[in-house]
């Protein structure tokens, strides 16, 4: 075998080994990307979730608005890519409770009983106003002691949050994505499949509650939300009750 030979030959070696070395690299930081987000969403491979689903709150029981069936089709996405299946169930026969399978809850407790039951147990910091004759108060937010009111196609709000049984991390999380609008909760799911990395970050497998706030919706659609504060603390502290009326 001659200088010239040899030569090639080693190249295509070089180049075999350099390749092969680059695919073991990608095929580990994909594999270790993957098992972040699969715990930070507790969806190991061929695990089962639940998506519970709210209904149109002045249509039938059965009827699911636009903008959140877009929202269940972004959560479904972020679950196949986790290798793992949904299983879709309405609000009010999701009748069990939580930590054995990842859920994600949407809509208001307006019309999502489950949402409702989520905000009374896991947040007694949030109070969401659905009086029929709250006027424009219909809709606003209670956290701590400060007040969120909609403002229709302009300003609206909604809660992310990210909560476990009694707050341990070996259980299964459930999501909740609680908007003022229907468009606010698919904002909301969009808010978590772009930022769920940095998410994971800053909270790992810890409890978390953001109030997002969606931006010109009329305009823009779901797509500018911009993150309003971590109410984490004042969401899962109970509200003072009403001072009681004195005596006339």
């Amino acid at each position: 075998m001659n200088d010239d030979v040899r030569n090639i030959v080693l190249g295509v070696i070089a180049a075999g080994v350099s390749a092969s070395l680059g695919w073991v690299a990608r095929t580990y930081l994909w594999r270790r990307r993957l098992r972040r987000k699969q715990e930070f969403f507790g969806l190991p491979d061929h695990s089962e979730s639940l998506l519970v689903v709210n209904r149109n709150a002045g249509g039938p029981e059965l009827s699911v608005m636009r903008h959140d069936v877009f929202a269940l089709l972004e959560l479904s996405a972020l679950i196949k890519d986790c290798n793992a299946h949904a299983q879709v169930v309405a609000h009010d026969a999701a009748r069990q409770g939580f930590g054995e399978r990842t859920e994600f809850c949407l809509g208001g407790p307006a019309s999502n009983r489950r949402m409702a039951a989520h905000l009374s147990s896991l947040l007694p910091g949030v109070h969401v106003n659905v009086e029929a004759e709250a006027g424009p108060d219909l809709g606003a937010f209670r956290i701590g002691g400060n007040d969120y009111r909609m403002e229709g196609g302009r300003s609206e709000y909604a809660l992310l949050a990210r909560l476990t049984a009694g707050g341990r991390r070996d259980t299964r999380p459930v999501f909740l994505f609680c908007g003022q609008r229907a468009i606010t909760n698919q904002a909301a799911t969009r808010y978590l499949a772009r930022h769920h990395e940095r998410l994971a970050r800053k909270y790992g497998g810890g409890p978390f509650v953001l109030l997002l706030k969606v931006v010109n919706s009329e305009a823009y659609g779901p797509d500018v939300v911009e993150l309003v504060a971590d109410v984490t603390r004042a969401a899962q502290t109970p509200l003072p009750e009403p001072a009681a009326a004195g005596n006339e």
